[in-house]
């Protein structure tokens, strides 16, 4: 039996399907549904997926057998932040994504990443936010398909990007202790600097956009910014 090719293709198998199992969530859309909202994604096929929220609350649905997921989820009376994860067994796979939804589902909806871009679900201007650990600055969004380079500056640096085949984009700025204009696709952003206070969740509406203070890995504070979109 040592010998036989069969185990090590079962193995491979199980292998491939455990991994399967404990691929993380991705959450792609978040959509008004009556009274409530619809969280919809992909994880691996027939996974439960939860949504976890700090205060104990979840909401949960298992995928189909193409790792399509739907989960209702009440309108938030204020601002919500769940906790994305992947259920086998006992065993959570959590995603190191945050779902956040402002003003009861009216303001921005994001996916928040440690040390990543912030990934906007609501309708965004081509910078779509700023995501900062007090010593890097991220910027990130999208602009319409098939966009050759966008155009982003910050003080007296000018960077060209490449976006993806969807339009998105990000690039590092140069750190910045107070405010900042930034200039992405001819049109100016004033970054109104870090956010200062509790490493617990906090969300300022200011003039220009939303500024959420959140705790990163290890609990440490980072700041995000979501401009608004232009007016109409």
């Amino acid at each position: 039996t040592a010998c036989s090719p069969s185990p090590p293709e079962r193995a491979g198998g199980e292998a491939e399907a455990a991994r399967e199992w404990a691929r993380p969530p991705v959450i792609e859309r978040v959509e008004r549904a009556g009274p409530g909202l619809t969280v919809s994604g992909v994880a691996g096929a027939e996974t439960r997926v939860v949504l976890r929220g700090d205060d104990g609350t979840a909401y949960a649905a298992t995928a189909d057998s193409r790792g399509r997921f739907e989960i209702g989820v009440p309108a938030p009376a204020g601002h919500l932040l769940l906790r994305p994860e992947t259920q086998v067994g006992q065993d959570p796979a959590p995603s190191p994504d945050r779902l956040l939804i402002l003003a009861a589902g009216e303001g921005p909806i994001v996916v928040l990443r440690p040390g990543g871009a912030t990934r906007r679900l609501d309708a965004a201007p081509a910078l779509g936010a700023i995501d900062s650990d007090g010593r890097m600055r991220l910027a990130s969004g999208q602009v319409a398909a098939g966009t050759d380079v966008v155009a982003v500056q910050s003080g007296d640096e000018l960077v060209q990007v490449a976006p993806d085949s969807r339009g998105r984009w990000s690039v590092i700025l140069p750190p910045r202790d107070g405010p900042d204009q930034v200039r992405v696709a001819g049109r100016d952003f004033p970054w109104p600097g870090e956010a200062v206070g509790s490493q617990d969740l906090a969300v300022e509406r200011l003039d220009s956009g939303w500024r959420i203070r959140w705790a990163g890995p290890g609990g440490s504070g980072q700041t995000t910014w979501l401009p608004d979109p232009a007016a109409p």
